[in-house]
């Protein structure tokens, strides 16, 4: 199978998929190629069980089987829209006829596959929902922004509140990744991985140089967005 760019949320973090199937074994098949795009799946394999799973992890997209052994897809649809109204949804049938694929559309459903299909469709229909669910973070999904702080990756570019901020090239990678994990506390040893590659050994006081280079540069005379958890690590997250 061809792999084609990843797709991620607008954080960066993977997609999650639900796929819905009675039939295990072709269940699984579908999960193993969505997670070769490097997404996260659950499977269900009844319906009730579908819509709690749905409720339960906030999916991206689900695949959805419309003969299921307890209620049908179609139901299935409805309890989760009731939910999640946006929640992009491919439906899977062994059924072709027209009346089937009026009703599944008509239900909800964004897209519609027909037994036999090959998982390559499958992927490609789900690719194609979710550029179009999410058109408008993937247009800018070069631009991540936190509070009144944006950075391009693509041009590199900073900016705080409208000014723009100088960066050097390392100063940049450890914002970046700061700035693609809002509200979460990193590690030094996390930093480090990530951001220079390796193991810096004892000196991790690399990291605490850097936080205070960029400190300097975003935080200062503004209120405050890189914050030190002791003994934990950073964190940014939007300015009070």
């Amino acid at each position: 199978m061809a792999h084609a760019p990843a797709l991620t949320r607008a954080d960066g973090s993977p997609l999650r998929l639900l796929v819905v199937d009675d039939e295990v074994n072709l269940a699984e098949l579908i999960a193993m190629a969505l997670r070769y795009e490097g997404w996260q799946v659950s499977m269900a394999h009844t319906g009730s069980r579908a819509v709690a799973l749905a409720k339960e992890q906030r999916p991206d997209a689900v695949v959805l089987d419309i003969m299921l052994p307890d209620f049908d897809g179609l139901e299935v649809l409805r309890r989760i829209r009731a939910n999640d109204p946006d929640l992009p949804v491919l439906f899977l049938t062994a059924r072709d006829a027209v009346e089937d694929r009026i009703a599944g559309l008509t239900a909800g459903g964004d897209d519609y596959v027909t037994k036999p299909f090959s998982l390559e469709e499958v992927v490609a229909r789900l690719r194609a929902l979710m550029r179009r669910a999410g058109a408008h973070q993937e247009a800018s999904s070069s631009v991540l922004t936190v509070g009144d702080l944006t950075l391009d990756e693509d041009s590199h570019e900073v900016f705080r509140d409208g000014a723009e901020i100088s960066l050097t090239a390392t100063e940049f990678e450890l914002l970046r990744f700061l700035m693609r994990n809002p509200r979460r506390v990193l590690s030094k040893a996390q930093i480090l991985d990530r951001v220079w590659n390796y193991d810096f050994g004892g000196q991790a006081n690399v990291v605490e140089l850097y936080i205070s280079y960029l400190r300097k540069k975003i935080d200062a005379g503004r209120q405050p967005m890189i914050h030190t958890m002791r003994g934990a690590g950073y964190v940014l997250k939007p300015a009070t």
